[in-house]
């Protein structure tokens, strides 16, 4: 995935991407996924290939999406990323503090608020949720797992029209929502 994301970035000239990746893969160096020893690198690597497939070449958006987990995960500020003043604005806008259960509710609001006024921020967070789907059912606990669909339910078709409305995004916002609905099902039957 790496080799396919580098090689990509050289290709079109994806000066911010290529900075991205080798930061990404240094930031999460010693941390795996949830409940596994799968490396950690392995999600914003497969998220970035997922949005290249789809035809997304903006620099800002793929570096965004390697760097997305950056602050919240790995202790870092936006001033630290090696990347364009608008990378790191999309980065800042899918990051968010974590809470407790007595505010989630008004954080959480506020904060898909925000990415579904901005089409950049929404593809990408989009593209998290696909990726955090897919893997859902070996990381996470069952409750959490309600929480994901109730949460995905909510908010997420918001993001989608957001991605809908950017004609360069049309054709990526439907596949995301064919993957997003079809998890969503496949989870709430099995559940």
């Amino acid at each position: 995935m790496k080799t396919y994301v580098k090689t990509t970035a050289r290709n079109f000239q994806m000066s911010d991407t290529l900075r991205a990746v080798d930061f990404a893969s240094r930031a999460h160096e010693d941390q795996r996924r949830k409940k596994s020893d799968v490396p950690y690198i392995y999600h914003p690597l497969n998220m970035a290939c997922h949005a290249l497939s789809m035809g997304i070449r903006e620099d800002a958006v793929i570096a965004a999406i390697l760097l997305h987990d950056v602050i919240e995960d790995c202790q870092m500020t936006a001033d630290e990323l090696p990347v364009s003043d608008e990378a790191k604005r999309i980065v800042l806008l899918v990051s968010h503090v974590k809470t407790d259960e007595a505010n989630r509710e008004k954080i959480m609001d506020a904060y898909y608020d925000a990415i579904g006024k901005d089409p950049k921020a929404a593809l990408v967070k989009c593209i998290d949720r696909c990726n955090n789907l897919t893997t859902m059912s070996w990381g996470l606990s069952r409750d959490r797992i309600y929480r994901m669909i109730s949460e995905t339910e909510k908010y997420y078709p918001r993001l989608l029209k957001t991605i809908k409305s950017t004609v360069e995004y049309d054709d990526a916002a439907w596949l995301l929502q064919y993957q997003i609905e079809s998890m969503l099902d496949i989870y709430k039957r099995l559940m």
